[in-house]
């Protein structure tokens, strides 16, 4: 264990817990080749020396081997919880006893010491910010407008923060460039399909061991997390139907076998409901009048604000109660619906999130990313910027290779045709 005496700067629950947060830790490395391989590149070359990095990502076993890779690449980093209920408190204790990072981050820790947290990140002055949410840009910005100067870039890792940004930055109010992680194709083909898909599935199970087989489940929103929901919840013999604003994703989830109703008629219609938007109070009061008695609610957005909670504690009057771990009971009256991991994400609040096999790509295109824009900052506008392709193919090469698996390159004579305009019928 690293000496207590230069222990870096912390606020976790256990420093106890380190020992097994060490074992986990090291467990997910297992499945996290491309991350590895990029690790001991950064140890060579030091990309990020001297560079001071705020990140606010969820607090797992994966986080902390991206961690650790930014560290190696000679990085100064500092890490808060980009949620209250998805910390894993043994690898926090880790990542402060034996790695020596700096860390802010409480299972359970209320609103004041989140935000609490943010700031200790803040104090920090970081140089790149790496964010889960958009809570850290949007403090600095509300809040340290002095400090934004300060920032080169940053990178941001969610659907939801994402469309914040672009916001900010549609506003004329973003201070620096961000790369959109959540964009690129390795990390929404399979971590927000396929490890959301997976992860969700498993924090629902976890907390209610009910069967999905012959349910009628709710999806709300058909992006790739919801893509993801939908395919694994039919793969388990669910019912399921999809609810969405947006035409084309609409017409897609019917052409993929879905049934697709209005929230109305399936909020009538469901027994399980997954929100998966992005956006806020999908399902509220005149929902929750119509939904039958035993629904059960879950959210898979980054944010609790996608079910209108406010109301459904309105409605039930102070009749709350916990009925099994991470499920809460709401009484109205004639009939009782129920709440997984308090609104928040379901597979973190619930479950340990992502396997580690998506996640080895998407903190490879994090880690990759602040390299790029450690070297690129000064050639890059105040705007949200796509990850370039070719941190996309390489995350995608190293995958493949280290599963074994090699390309066949095309011949001259393909790589000729594809490249000219000259060849016809």
């Amino acid at each position: 264990m690293t000496d207590a005496a230069i222990q870096p700067a912390h606020d976790v629950t256990d420093l106890g817990l380190a020992e097994e947060g060490v074992r986990r830790i090291e467990w997910a490395e297992r499945e996290m080749p491309v991350l590895r391989l990029i690790r001991e590149r950064f140890e060579r070359e030091q990309p990020l020396a001297g560079l001071r990095i705020g990140a606010c990502l969820h607090v797992t076993t994966e986080t902390a081997n991206l961690m650790r890779t930014l560290k190696a690449g000679g990085a100064d980093v500092v890490l808060a919880a980009s949620n209250p209920l998805s910390t894993k408190d043994d690898v926090a204790a880790a990542l402060v006893a034996e790695y020596g990072i700096a860390t802010f981050a409480r299972r359970g820790e209320d609103r004041d010491t989140y935000y609490d947290h943010l700031k200790s990140v803040a104090d920090t002055r970081p140089q790149i910010t790496m964010d889960d949410g958009c809570d850290l840009v949007s403090l600095l910005h509300s809040e340290r407008p002095d400090q934004v100067k300060e920032v080169l870039a940053g990178t941001e890792e969610t659907t939801t923060g994402v469309i914040r940004l672009k916001a900010m930055a549609a506003d004329k109010a973003l201070g620096f460039p961000v790369v959109a992680v959540n964009e690129a194709q390795t990390k929404h083909l399979f971590d927000n399909r396929y490890g959301t898909g997976q992860s969700t599935l498993d924090g629902i199970l976890r907390a209610t061991n009910i069967l999905i087989a012959g349910r009628k489940v709710v999806v709300a929103g058909y992006g790739w997390v919801g893509k993801g929901i939908a395919s694994r919840m039919d793969g388990h013999g669910a019912h399921v139907a999809v609810v969405e604003v947006d035409p084309v994703r609409a017409l897609e989830a019917l052409m993929d076998g879905f049934a697709v109703m209005s929230h109305g008629d399936a909020a009538a219609w469901g027994d399980l409901f997954v929100t998966a938007t992005g956006n806020l109070n999908v399902f509220r009061r005149e929902h929750f009048e119509v939904m039958q008695d035993g629904a059960i609610m879950a959210n898979s957005g980054h944010f609790d604000a996608e079910l209108d909670l406010a109301a459904l504690r309105v409605m039930a009057e102070g009749h709350v109660r916990d009925v099994r771990e991470n499920v809460q009971e709401f009484d109205l009256g004639g009939k009782k619906l129920n709440l997984i991991a308090e609104g928040r994400l379901v597979n973190l609040g619930a479950a340990e999130g992502h396997p580690a096999a998506v996640m080895d790509m998407s903190f490879a295109n994090q880690a990759l990313c602040a390299e790029y824009v450690a070297q690129h900052h000064a050639e890059l506008e105040p705007m949200v910027y796509v990850v370039p392709e070719a941190i996309d193919a390489e995350v995608a090469r190293l995958k493949l290779a280290a599963l074994g698996i090699e390309l066949e390159p095309m011949t001259a004579e393909q790589a000729d045709y594809v490249s000219s305009w000259q060849h016809g019928t």
